[in-house]
């Protein structure tokens, strides 16, 4: 989700009335799951392809560099 989807986004929530507030975080829960099981998929498949090694070393490069920013 882009940077002004997300502004955007609360924005609506805090305008939002008490039924669509908790529509809206009902929504944001249901991402948050679908979000951890593709996670956790890309790394089962990652160790079955002998990568996550590799993508370990890449993630903590890029955590290093935006850190540095």
């Amino acid at each position: 989700m882009e940077e002004e989807d997300k502004k955007e986004f609360l924005d609506d929530f805090k305008k939002a009335d008490g039924e669509k507030k908790l529509d809206m975080w009902y929504y944001a829960l249901d991402q948050e799951v679908l979000w951890d099981q593709i996670l956790a998929d890309m790394s089962i498949i990652a160790r079955e392809q002998k990568v996550d090694k590799k993508l370990d070393k890449v993630m903590q490069e890029e955590i290093k560099k935006t850190a540095g920013q």
